[in-house]
């Protein structure tokens, strides 16, 4: 039997030479997902026996293939949340959670109405009911597998899981006019970035790449918000870290918002744009 706090090392110098950003970490976590306990718990084991060095070393080896961890584990965290995960869905991040904590500081009204666009695996939309229990949250999507995990996420909550392309003119006009914070994290990698294994060989091509300047579903979004929001109604959309100005410039060139401000995530880049719809003459 191999002592756990061994494999966890031996894990680590493993991961490291595949090239894995956080290899520690993620031979903990691996370790403590085959052991059915938090990651906290690890020290406090015994050594392993047979069956956990088997299931570890799998789980390793993969990882050092660049599949993602959470694929592996088959959750990611994010906010307040766990979501479930898998291959077809996009992986929350937690540069979005500056995101989130921004549209957690608003001042909504009595039940709002809060809405998603391209929202993967339901984690905004999840952590925003969670933080509005009264709110009615739309959680918008068009590919069928990340519907199936947003689902399985949103299942025993009251968010509204929609199918529908965000880019659709003239989608849902019932929404005009009375929408009271739209939140999104779209497609918005330019076509020409290149990618860590674990984002270019696993996330859904579709959940990354915004065309060739990374805009072509967030122009779409910003004309649907001047659209749904109510007057001093406001909206935050997720951006890749070169194309902020574009981003701010879309929302100005459309000539419906006030407020318009550059925002950065938490670790300093640049990361998603906000701005509050002008009332309506």
């Amino acid at each position: 039997m191999t002592p756990v706090r061994q494999a966890v090392e031996a894990a680590t110098v493993r991961l490291a030479a595949a090239g894995v950003a956080s290899p520690r970490i993620d031979a903990e976590l691996l370790a403590a997902h085959v052991a059915g306990v938090d990651r906290g718990r690890l020290m406090f084991l015994d050594d392993a026996d047979e069956q956990f060095d088997q299931a570890y070393d799998e789980l390793v080896a993969a990882r050092s293939r660049r599949i993602p961890l959470q694929h592996l584990i088959g959750t990611a965290p994010f906010g307040p949340l766990t979501l479930a995960v898998g291959p077809g869905v996009f992986i929350p991040r937690p540069e979005t959670e500056a995101l989130l904590e921004w549209a957690c500081t608003r001042k909504l009204p009595g039940d709002p109405l809060i809405v998603d666009l391209c929202t993967g695996s339901g984690a905004l939309a999840l952590a925003l009911a969670a933080r509005w229990p009264d709110a009615r949250v739309l959680a918008v999507e068009n590919s069928p597998a990340a519907l199936e995990f947003a689902r399985r996420n949103a299942a025993g909550t009251r968010v509204e899981i929609l199918d529908a392309d965000v880019t659709a003119p003239g989608l849902l006009p019932e929404l005009d006019g009375r929408v009271d914070l739209l939140v999104s994290n779209p497609p918005y990698i330019p076509e020409t970035a290149v990618l860590e294994p674990e984002v270019a060989e696993h996330d859904p091509a579709p959940a990354l790449f915004g065309g060739p300047d990374g805009m072509s579903v967030i122009r779409p979004i910003v004309t649907l918000a001047a659209r749904w929001l109510h007057d001093g109604a406001s909206c935050a959309v997720e951006h890749d870290d070169t194309t902020s100005e574009l981003s701010v410039g879309a929302f100005v060139d459309d000539g419906r918002f006030t407020e318009v401000t550059a925002r950065r995530d938490l670790a300093g880049r640049p990361r998603f744009v906000t701005a509050t719809r002008i009332g309506r003459s």
